[in-house]
C-alpha cells in the first residue's frame, strides 16, 4: 500500500477509536451503545483495510464518505459524553434526534469498506467464481456502470489470469459502446493494469488487452495517460511475439492511436512499428528471402526480385519486363507497358515464359549478391527478423488459421494507412520497404470475403495517404514514385485498373485520389490515366465525381508542368461536354468543375471540341453567378480563360 493510502485511512482511524471512546461503558443508553458497537466494527475494519494494497481510485471515494459519517457520529457522541450526571444522559433526548441517520452512514461506510476489501485482496487463481463480479458498493447505486468500472479494474490488479482476461474484455465491449464509460475506464488508474496485462496474460487476455487500449483513446487526457504508460513502446515489441490474433488486435489498436495523434505517428515510427507491420503485410503477399532488407539501398533490387517472382503474368506483367530489359537480349523492343498476349496457350510458350522469370529471379539475386558481399550496403537499414520464434517466423505463421491471417493483414494495412497520414518519415519507411508492392498485389487480389474487402480498401487508403504527402514533398515523390520503378509501375496499374472498372465507390474514391496526387509523376508518354477518369463524370454519385474532377484538376492546372498534354487528353476522352453539363447542373461540383474547364480553356483555347461543347457560352453565364464568382480561385481564373476562349475561337464556331 502507498503512502497515500495510509494518509487516507489514518484520520478515519483515529476518529473511529474517538467515538468509541467517547461513547462508552459510562453510557448506559441502548442508542450509545449502538454507536459505540459501530464504530469499534469500523476501527478494526479500516485496520484490516490497512494491510491490504488498496485500489486507490475508489479507495478515496470510500474514506471521504466515512470520515463524514464519523465525524457526525464524533459529534454526537461528544455532547452524550460532556452532557449532565451520568443519571440525565441515561434519561437526555437530545443527543439521539439524528442517531438513526448517523448509524445509517456508518453501517454504509462498513459495507463500502469491506467492498473495498474484498476488491482490492488477490484472488486465487484455481477459485470457481474468480470470474464474479464482487458486489456494487454504495457510494455507485446512482452510477453503476461506474461500479462495474472499478470492479473490473480492481480484477486486473488481483484476479487470476482468467479473470483477468475477462475483465479486460468487459471494459473494452463498455468503450466501445460509449465514449464516456471509455474516459471513466481512464480516469480510474485502468490503463497501467492493461498495459501489464499486454506484457504478461494469456493470449484471450493480451487481445483484450490491446482492444481496449485501442478504444480508450477519445480526448487529450485520455492519450497523454496512455503515452505517460509507454504503450506505443509495448505495442511495437508486441508485433514482433505469437500469436497473430494478438498482434491483429495491437495493428488496430495502433492506428486508433495514430488516427488521433501525430505525437503517436511519431513514438511509433521511432519504435521500428513500421518495420513489423510491413512484415506482417508481406507474408504471404510476396515471396521472402532473407537478402531482402527493408533498407534505403537495398529497397530497389528486393522489391525488383520480389514483384518478378510473385506478381501475376497478367496484372503485373510490366514489373518484369522493367527488370527483364536488363537481362533479355532476345527482344530488345519490347516494352513496359505492354500487355501479355492472351493467345499465348501452348506449353511450350508457357514453359518459355516461366524461364524468362526465373532468369529474371537469379539476375535480381546475383546483382543483389554482387552489391552486398555478404555486407550490408552503408545506408541500407538492418534485416528483419526472420526468426521462427518469433510473429515473423514462417512457422509460426504457417500455423495460423487462414481468417487470422486475412485480419493480421488487414489491420496492418490500416496500421499503415493511420500511421502514414501526413507523416513524412512514415511515408519515406513505408515507401522504402516491400509495402508498395505488397499494396499493389493486395489490390489486384485482395483475398476474397470480407476480410479481403477491407484488406482492399486499406490498402487503398493507404496508397492514398502515401500520395498525398508525396504530392507537397519532391523528393519522396522522386524516390518512391518515379516512372522508373517496378513498384510504382505496380501500383499505378492497379489504381487504373480499379478506377475503369468503376464498381465500387468506396474503393474507387481512395484510388481516384491517389491518381490525383500522383499527377506530376506521369511523363508524357503516360495517357492510360485521364480517360478513365473522364469516364467518371458521366452519371456516377456525386463524391465520386467530385473526386475526379479535382484529380483532373490536378492534371490540368498550371503548376503541372505537363498540363497542355493533360488538358488535351481531357478533351479528347470527351471530358468538355461532361464538365459543361456539370457547371450548369452540377449543385455541389458547380464550382470544381468551371475551375477545371477554367484550366482547359487557359491552355488549349484553340481546341475545337470547346467551341462545340459551347465552353465559352458556360463561361459567360458563370462570370454573371454570384455565387461563383465570389469564390477566389474563379475570381483568379475566369476573366483570362475567357478571354482566351474569345481569342482564339471564331464568331462561326460558336
Amino acid at each position: 500500500m502507498g503512502e497515500g493510502s495510509k494518509a487516507m485511512l489514518a484520520k478515519p482511524i483515529q476518529l473511529a477509536d474517538q467515538v468509541a471512546q467517547q461513547a462508552g461503558w459510562q453510557c448506559l443508553r441502548a442508542d450509545c451503545t449502538e454507536l459505540r458497537s459501530r464504530a469499534m466494527k469500523l476501527a478494526e475494519l479500516l485496520r484490516q483495510a490497512a494491510r491490504v494494497e488498496l485500489y486507490e481510485r475508489p479507495a478515496a471515494r470510500v474514506m471521504a464518505d466515512t470520515e463524514r459519517a464519523l465525524h457526525k457520529a464524533a459529534g454526537m457522541a461528544a455532547r452524550c459524553f460532556q452532557s449532565h450526571s451520568r443519571l440525565r444522559r441515561f434519561f437526555t433526548l437530545n443527543p439521539v434526534s439524528g442517531l438513526p441517520r448517523t448509524l445509517a452512514l456508518l453501517d454504509t461506510a462498513l459495507e463500502d469498506i469491506a467492498w473495498l476489501i474484498r476488491v482490492s485482496s488477490p484472488q486465487d487463481d484455481d477459485g470457481d467464481d474468480d470470474g464474479d463480479l464482487r458486489g456494487l458498493p454504495n457510494i455507485a447505486q446512482n452510477e453503476p456502470v461506474l461500479g462495474m468500472v472499478w470492479d473490473n479494474i480492481a480484477r486486473l490488479h488481483t484476479g487470476g489470469l482468467a479473470a483477468r482476461a475477462d475483465a479486460a474484455a468487459t471494459l473494452a465491449s463498455l468503450a466501445r459502446g460509449n465514449s464516456y464509460f471509455a474516459k471513466y475506464i481512464v480516469e480510474e488508474d485502468g490503463v497501467a493494469p492493461l498495459v501489464k496485462l499486454l506484457k504478461e496474460g494469456t493470449d484471450d487476455g493480451q487481445e483484450a488487452a490491446a482492444t481496449a487500449l485501442g478504444l480508450l483513446c477519445r480526448d487529450e487526457d485520455s492519450l497523454d495517460k496512455l503515452l505517460h504508460s509507454g504503450v506505443c513502446s509495448v505495442f511495437a515489441a508486441a508485433l514482433k511475439e505469437p500469436p497473430m490474433r494478438v498482434q491483429a488486435a495491437v495493428a488496430d489498436a495502433i492506428a486508433s492511436l495514430a488516427r488521433h495523434s501525430h505525437k503517436c505517428q511519431d513514438l511509433f515510427a521511432q519504435s521500428n512499428a513500421v518495420r513489423h507491420l510491413v512484415t506482417h503485410l508481406s507474408s504471404g503477399t510476396i515471396k521472402e528471402h532473407s537478402r531482402y532488407s527493408i533498407g534505403v539501398n537495398g529497397s530497389r533490387n528486393a522489391v525488383t526480385a520480389a514483384a518478378a517472382t510473385t506478381t501475376s503474368l497478367d496484372n503485373l506483367h510490366s514489373v518484369v519486363l522493367a527488370k527483364s530489359r536488363s537481362v533479355r537480349q532476345d527482344e530488345p523492343g519490347s516494352s513496359t507497358n505492354v500487355p501479355p498476349n492472351p493467345l499465348e496457350t501452348s506449353t511450350g510458350q508457357q514453359r518459355a515464359r516461366a524461364n524468362q522469370m526465373q532468369s529474371v529471379v537469379q539476375s535480381a539475386m546475383a546483382a543483389t549478391n554482387t552489391t552486398t558481399n555478404g555486407v550490408t550496403p552503408p545506408g541500407a537499414r538492418p534485416q528483419l527478423s526472420l526468426s521462427s520464434n518469433g510473429s515473423s517466423g514462417r512457422g509460426s505463421r504457417e500455423a495460423e488459421d487462414p481468417a487470422t491471417k486475412a485480419q493480421m493483414k488487414a489491420m496492418a494495412a490500416k496500421a499503415l494507412w493511420m500511421l502514414a497520414r501526413g507523416h513524412v518519415e512514415v511515408c519515406k519507411s513505408i515507401t522504402e520497404s516491400r509495402a508498395l508492392l505488397c499494396f499493389a498485389r493486395l489490390l489486384e487480389g485482395g483475398g476474397g470475403g470480407s476480410a479481403g474487402t477491407e484488406l482492399q480498401f486499406y490498402s487503398a487508403m493507404a496508397i492514398m495517404e502515401i500520395t498525398r504527402v508525396a504530392e507537397h514533398n519532391l523528393a519522396l515523390r522522386q524516390s518512391a514514385f518515379k516512372p522508373s520503378s517496378p513498384a510504382a509501375k505496380a501500383v499505378v496499374e492497379q489504381l487504373v485498373r480499379i478506377v475503369r472498372k468503376g464498381d465500387d465507390d468506396d474503393l474507387l474514391r481512395p484510388c481516384v485520389t491517389a491518381l490525383g496526387c500522383l499527377s506530376r509523376s506521369f511523363t508524357a508518354s503516360e495517357t492510360r490515366v485521364i480517360g478513365p477518369l473522364v469516364q467518371l463524370l458521366d452519371d456516377r454519385d456525386v463524391p465520386v465525381m467530385k473526386e475526379a474532377v479535382v484529380a483532373l484538376t490536378k492534371f490540368a492546372c498550371t503548376e503541372n508542368h505537363l498540363h497542355v498534354n493533360h488538358c488535351r487528353a481531357i478533351v479528347d476522352a470527351g471530358g468538355a461536354r461532361h464538365l459543361v453539363q456539370l457547371v450548369y447542373l452540377g449543385d455541389q461540383l458547380q464550382i470544381e468543375a468551371l475551375i477545371l474547364l477554367c484550366y482547359i480553356a487557359l491552355h488549349v483555347p484553340e481546341n475545337e471540341e470547346l467551341a462545340q461543347a459551347g465552353v465559352l457560352a458556360v463561361l459567360l453565364w458563370a462570370s454573371k453567378q454570384a455565387h461563383m464568382v465570389q469564390d477566389l480561385r474563379v475570381e483568379a481564373l475566369l476573366p483570362e480563360a475567357k478571354a482566351r476562349l474569345d481569342l482564339f475561337q471564331s464568331r462561326a464556331s460558336r
